[in-house]
C-alpha cells in the first residue's frame, strides 16, 4: 500500500537532509518533487496545491526549532501536513443510540459493499463485542442476497432473508423490526450499487435512509479509483448525509490518491480501510499511522493490534512453556509460526508496518509470496510426526519421499531444514536472554539469518 508514493517521497525528502537551514531556495526543488509525487499518486490538484503551500509556510515560518536538524524538521512538517489532510484524528463508529444502531452502506457498483458489510460485522463482533444482523436490499444484482448470506455465515452474523421480488424499503423496515425483536445491537444494511447520475436509484436510497434513520451512513470507496473516489463521494453526500467513508482494496492501491483526497474534498472522515480479500482484513483508519506508513516510518501500533487480535495466544504460551522446559523448537512449532504469520497477512503486510521497511514490502511480495508459505507447510505436512519432532533423522531416502509427497524438490527440503535450524538457534538464544517476554519480542522484531522463509 502506497509503495509508489512512499518511494517517490523518500527520494524527494532525502535531498533536504544535510542542509544547514531551511530556506526558500533549498526547499524549492524538494517541494517540486513532493508535488510531482502527489500528482502521480492521483491526489486531487486542489489538495496538492494547498498541501504544498502549507508546507512552504510552515517550513519558512517560526515553527522550525533547534531541537532537530533541518531535514528532520522538514520531514516532521510533511508528516503533520499529511495527517491534517487525512483528518488529524481517527473517527470511530457512533453506536450511542437505543439498539439496534443502524448502519447504511452506499456506493458504486463493484466498490466492495457486500464484502464490506461482512468485514464490518466481524469487526464489530470482535472489537466492540456487539451482536450484528445483516440484510441485503440489493434486488437487482444476481445472487447479491445469496452472497451476503454466505458471508454472514462465515463471520457468524445473523442474516435477515430477503428475495429479489421484495421492495428495498419493505426489506429494510422488516429487518429493522426483526432486529428490535431479537435485541440485536447493530443492523447493517447493504444496498445496490448505483451511479450518482441515476436519479431513480438515488431517490430509492434516499427513501431507504428516511425510513431507517441510520446512525451511520457510510460511503464505500474503491481506493483504486484515486481522486475520482472523492468526487463521487461528494456527489453522494449531496443526496445522503454521509457520516464517513470506508476505503476498499487499499492493499492494491500503490498510489494513495483516494486516501489523501477524500477527507479534503468531502469533509467526511475515513473510518475504515479494507486491506485484503479476507473477512478479517479491515482496519480502523488512523491518519497519523497512515502518514507514518506513507513516509516509510512504519506503523508499529497497528501491527501490535493485529498481533493481539490474530495471534493464537494459547499456542504462543504453549511454545514458550515448552522452550522454557528445555525442549527443542521442532518442525511442528515451525509450521505453527508459518500459520500465525499467514494470519497476520504474510511478511509483506508486516514489513509494510515496520519502521524503515516500507520500501521492502514490494520485494517481499515478490520473493515471499503466499505460495512459498503453502509450499513450506506442504513439506512439513508430508513428514511423519517422528520426523517433525526429530528433524535430524531426515536422511536422503526420507527427503526423496517427502519431496514426492509434497510435490517439491530435495533442495526445497534442505532449505527448509536449514531455516528451521537457524530459527531453533535464535529461539534458544532468546530464551536464555530473558524468557518469554524476550522471546516474543524476538519473534516480532527479528528475522532468522538468511531472511524469512522463502526468500
Amino acid at each position: 500500500m502506497f509503495e509508489a508514493l512512499t518511494e517517490r517521497l523518500s527520494k524527494s525528502l532525502n535531498s533536504i537532509t544535510g542542509k544547514a537551514k531551511l530556506t526558500d531556495e533549498n526547499i524549492q526543488g524538494t517541494l517540486r518533487e513532493v508535488r510531482m509525487a502527489l500528482l502521480e499518486a492521483d491526489v486531487a490538484l486542489a489538495v496538492v496545491k494547498d498541501f504544498i503551500e502549507q508546507i512552504r509556510v510552515r517550513a519558512l515560518g517560526q515553527q522550525v526549532t533547534r531541537s532537530m536538524s533541518p531535514g528532520q524538521e522538514f520531514l516532521k512538517i510533511v508528516n503533520d501536513q499529511l495527517i491534517t489532510i487525512m483528518g488529524e484524528e481517527s473517527h470511530s463508529l457512533n453506536l450511542a443510540v437505543q439498539p439496534p444502531a443502524v448502519i447504511l452502506l452506499a456506493g458504486l457498483q463493484g466498490a466492495g459493499k457486500t464484502t464490506s458489510v461482512a468485514k464490518l460485522a466481524l469487526w464489530l463482533q470482535n472489537r466492540e463485542k456487539k451482536s450484528v444482523m445483516v440484510v441485503s436490499t440489493d434486488v437487482y444484482r444476481p445472487a447479491a442476497i445469496q452472497q451476503l448470506e454466505m458471508l454472514s455465515k462465515e463471520v457468524g452474523a445473523t442474516f435477515f432473508p430477503s428475495t429479489p421480488d421484495d421492495k428495498p424499503r419493505d426489506i429494510a423496515t422488516s429487518a429493522l423490526v426483526a432486529a428490535k425483536k431479537q435485541f440485536v445491537d447493530v443492523l447493517i444494511v447493504d444496498t445496490a450499487g448505483r451511479l450518482h447520475i441515476d436519479d431513480e436509484m438515488m431517490a430509492e436510497i434516499k427513501d431507504l435512509h428516511d425510513c431507517l434513520n441510520p446512525i451511520e451512513t457510510l460511503f464505500i470507496v474503491d481506493s483504486m479509483t484515486g481522486q475520482d473516489a472523492a468526487v463521487t463521494a461528494q456527489s453522494f453526500n449531496q443526496v445522503l448525509p454521509l457520516t464517513g467513508v470506508i476505503l476498499t482494496k487499499a492493499d492494491g492501491d500503490a498510489r494513495g490518491g483516494a486516501a489523501l483526497s477524500v477527507r479534503s474534498i468531502t469533509g467526511k472522515p475515513i473510518k475504515f480501510m479494507a486491506v485484503g480479500e479476507k473477512v478479517d482484513a479491515l482496519e480502523a483508519f488512523h491518519p497519523d499511522r497512515v502518514a507514518s506508513r506513507i513516509l516509510g516510518m512504519g506503523d508499529v501500533l497497528s501491527l501490535i493490534e493485529e498481533v493481539e487480535q490474530k495471534i493464537d495466544k494459547d499456542k504462543a504460551n504453549k511454545l514458550a512453556r515448552k522452550l522454557k522446559r528445555g525442549k527443542k523448537f521442532d518442525l511442528s512449532d515451525f509450521r505453527d509460526q508459518l500459520q500465525q504469520m499467514n494470519n497476520l497477512g504474510g511478511v509483506a503486510n508486516m514489513l509494510d508496518k515496520m519502521p524503515g521497511m516500507g520500501n521492502l514490502s514490494q520485494l517481499a511480495q515478490e520473493k515471499v509470496a503466499d505460495e512459498s508459505f503453502i509450499q513450506l507447510e506442504a513439506i512439513i505436512n508430508s513428514m511423519t510426526p517422528g520426523e517433525r519432532r526429530y528433524p535430524d533423522s531426515i536422511n536422503g531416502s526420507r527427503k526423496r519421499r517427502i519431496a514426492t509427497g509434497s510435490g517439491t524438490r530435495i533442495q526445497d527440503i534442505n532449505r527448509l531444514l536449514k531455516q528451521h535450524k537457524q530459527m531453533q538457534k535464535m529461539m534458544k538464544k532468546m530464551m536464555k536472554k530473558g524468557g518469554i517476554a524476550n522471546l516474543m519480542r524476538g519473534l516480532g522484531g527479528r528475522m532468522p539469518p538468511g531472511g524469512m522463509p522463502g526468500m
